[in-house]
């Protein structure tokens, strides 16, 4: 059944799924401080057309972190924040002056891998955690999430090197995935994307997004700084092997 807000390619019962999706996810990544996005991902991918899905996820996610960011707004590190946003800036520039078919089981790989690192081996060096080290890490994530738009885990787990308590992680990492999607809207119309369409789907997104979100930061309260971190380990790793089980089985296709 068509309905006038929505896109053609989405009916009214996948809308009302994906709606309940995004209050769920929205209070996963609130609770936990990632994981939230990726599922939200693999489910709109299953119903939204292939041409649709990074671009309408990168909006909505735009709208959740922004949401995220604003109800934790005094946790921010905003001396991450402005090392990681001239790095958004240069890998999003690159990415659409590039706009590559990107072999995205490589990618899956060698994200996967890094996060693994990231959460299970010795802590990077703390030179490689200040400024240059968080440019970097902005330009690389923020080129790739232009295709193949699962580079969250990776921003999470460098923001976790940080030892910081877990409002900080929580509302760093949001606001450096603010910067990170909001250059998608203009490089994806560039391209050819019609938002207009989307437009009404993506803002009840975003609202049952930030009703998530509202209730897994009162969840968060209960949570220790130690038990956060551990939570946030498994849940990486949880994304990590998805993605390297991803890789694997297009390489076997």
């Amino acid at each position: 059944m068509e309905v006038a807000f929505l896109p053609a390619d989405l009916s009214l019962t996948i809308a009302l799924v994906l709606l309940a999706s995004s209050v769920l996810t929205s209070l996963i990544t609130a609770t936990l401080g990632a994981g939230g996005g990726v599922l939200l991902l693999v489910l709109m991918a299953g119903w939204l057309p292939p041409a649709a899905i990074i671009p309408v996820h990168g909006m909505i996610q735009l709208g959740s972190n922004a949401g995220r960011a604003t109800l934790t707004f005094r946790h921010i590190n905003w001396p991450v924040i402005a090392a990681f946003a001239p790095g958004v800036l240069v890998g999003t520039l690159l990415g659409a002056w590039l706009l590559v078919d990107l072999p995205e089981p490589v990618w899956q790989l060698a994200i996967a891998l890094f996060v693994l690192y990231l959460c299970w081996g010795p802590p990077l060096p703390k030179a490689s955690l200040g400024a240059a080290g968080t440019f970097m890490t902005s330009v690389l994530t923020s080129f790739v999430s232009l295709f193949v738009g699962a580079t969250g885990p990776l921003v999470a787990a460098f923001i976790k090197q940080i030892r910081a308590d877990r409002f900080s992680t929580v509302a760093t990492f949001a606001a450096a995935m603010c910067l990170q999607h909001a250059p998608k809207a203009l490089v994806f119309t560039l391209a050819g994307f019609v938002f207009p369409d989307w437009l009404p789907f993506i803002l009840a997104m975003i609202a049952s997004g930030f009703a998530g979100t509202w209730i897994g930061l009162h969840l968060l309260k209960s949570f220790s700084n130690q038990w956060f971190h551990r939570l946030f380990n498994l849940v990486l790793t949880a994304l990590a092997l998805r993605l390297i089980w991803l890789a694997g089985a297009d390489w076997l296709a």
